[in-house]
């Protein structure tokens, strides 16, 4: 086999990742810093804001968190006084989560942080370009997905 060249700046994952890392640290410097949350709590705390009264393992599918890593993420926002945790009325062994009025102030709070920051990372480009990326990055998810 031929040695193959592998030109980074031309590279799909390479560039995903680095707009990603990009987007995470400016994020995590400008609205997550002040309230102690990492990436990974605010993605928990935003989804569960838009799915209100949520199933803890629908989180797993919904954030792209593993399972473990999900049930220790909602704990750590009960903790914090942001989510509360009951059991499903439909089955005992379900968990159902949803923001508390302090978790929801708080998203309120840091959601125009988000909404900037992707205005800024997307000045420039037309809406129609952003409608076409959204979509490929959507496809080359559901590619990567196990069948």
């Amino acid at each position: 086999m031929r040695n193959a060249s592998l030109d980074l700046s031309n590279y799909f994952p390479y560039l995903i990742n680095r707009v990603g890392m990009a987007l995470v640290e400016r994020f995590t410097r400008d609205a997550l810093q002040a309230p102690k949350l990492s990436i990974a709590l605010w993605r928990v705390l935003a989804v569960t804001a838009n799915n209100e009264g949520v199933r803890q393992i629908d989180l797993v599918r919904l954030t792209s968190i593993e399972v473990s890593t999900v049930s220790r993420l909602v704990t750590r926002l009960v903790q914090l006084g942001l989510m509360a945790r009951s059991r499903s009325m439909t089955s005992n062994r379900e968990v159902i989560v949803k923001l508390t009025p302090k978790g929801k102030a708080l998203f309120q709070e840091l959601s125009p942080f988000a909404f900037e920051l992707q205005k800024v990372a997307t000045r420039g480009i037309a809406r129609k370009d952003l409608a076409i990326a959204k979509r490929v990055l959507s496809q080359m998810y559901e590619n990567l997905q196990p069948s």
